[in-house]
């Protein structure tokens, strides 16, 4: 290759070379990259369509376990009218206590309206007795199909030994409006 040109060859040859090189640079900005972006978005939008067909589909499958579950969970929510509701859930407390021989000392309902088509009934309970018979009704709560959720649970020892355990709960149950059921 020839390296000495002339002045005015190499210059046209320098230009040519700038020209190509701003022409490339403005390729790439306008066309390659927006492109490139472009084919990642549709990439990521295909594969969103795709996770979302598998999990409709995975729905379809479960729909027939999925609507005896929640009928289930309708027929053993709360009755509507407040004082049956909690007479409900204090008579569920009573038997549990019984059956568990936990000394239930005080249940304290209180009604919480969060949305139009719902009501939760928040109750504070009080127990006490030994490590066996708290586990006992906690498990009698947690295993009744009264639509109670337990929302926290704390022990404290009444003794220096901990043979005596006090228990303090917190339950949310759940009330559905006549339209929902």
């Amino acid at each position: 290759m020839n390296l000495n040109l002339d002045p005015k060859n190499r210059q046209q040859l320098l230009m040519a070379l700038a020209f190509g090189v701003v022409g490339i640079w403005t390729a790439d900005n306008l066309l390659i990259s927006p492109l490139i972006a472009s084919w990642n978005n549709r990439t990521k939008a295909i594969a969103d369509l795709r996770k979302k067909v598998a999990d409709g589909q995975q729905l379809l499958t479960r729909e027939r376990s999925l609507r005896d579950r929640w009928k289930v969970m309708q027929t053993n929510t709360l009755p509507t009218e407040v004082s049956v509701a909690e007479g409900r859930v204090l008579g569920a407390f009573d038997g549990w206590s019984q059956e568990s021989r936990v000394s239930v000392t005080s249940i304290k309902p209180q009604w919480k309206r969060t949305a139009d088509d719902f009501m939760v009934l928040e109750c504070r309970v009080d127990a006490a007795g030994s490590l066996s018979t708290i586990s006992r009704f906690l498990y009698e709560v947690e295993a009744d199909p009264l639509a109670l959720k337990v929302d926290s649970v704390e022990l404290g020892s009444r003794d220096t030994a901990g043979a005596q355990l006090t228990l303090g709960l917190q339950v949310s149950g759940l009330v559905l409006s006549t339209e929902k059921r």
